[in-house]
């Protein structure tokens, strides 16, 4: 895999989750892996939606369900290939805590700089939202403005930036790289 820090958006139902799950199988093999999962079940659509992505892993993978995901990262196996699912409802709990836009770009600093500091890869999954209808309320924007900088923040962290659409992952290249 080239880089070891891989950040992977894309819309709702994109093939991200699938995408980061087949790396995991094909480059982790029989070694170790850590879902680190930032959703919570609170109503009976989260619960099933929740249920499917826990029965899509293998069972001798590990999860951490959390919301504090730098934690999680620096509790992780050295050798173990991460996948964080997803960037974007880790940012809707912080919000939801009622966390200031600087306390939540802090922690998604945190989180950033520890998962490219780790030796092994990790894959963290995010949705891109800010491609669509500006939204109606002042939350919906804030929440939108705060995801899609904390996604800048990964993907300038990140080894490599992939973009999933219809299942089909493509490359991202920095904006200052016009050679490509």
């Amino acid at each position: 895999m080239p880089g070891k820090l891989v950040l992977v958006g894309g819309g709702a139902r994109s093939g991200k989750s699938r995408f980061a799950l087949d790396l995991a199988r094909k480059l982790a093999g029989e070694g170790r892996v850590l879902f680190v999962a930032t959703a919570e079940a609170r109503d009976d659509e989260m619960a099933e939606r929740i249920s499917r992505h826990r029965a899509a892993r293998p069972l001798d993978w590990s999860t951490v369900e959390t919301d504090d995901v730098a934690r999680a990262l620096e509790d992780a196996p050295a050798d173990a290939f991460v996948i964080i699912d997803c960037l974007t409802l880790w940012i809707s709990r912080l919000m939801e805590r009622e966390l200031s836009d600087a306390d939540i770009e802090a922690a998604v600093r945190e989180s950033a700089a520890v998962a490219a500091g780790r030796t092994a890869p990790t894959v963290a999954i995010t949705n891109e939202v800010g491609a669509g209808v500006v939204p109606d309320n002042a939350l919906a924007r804030r929440f939108r403005d705060v995801l899609g900088a904390a996604n800048r923040v990964w993907a300038e962290a990140a080894d490599r930036t992939l973009l999933v659409v219809a299942g089909r992952a493509l490359p991202l290249h920095p904006i200052e790289d016009t050679t490509r």
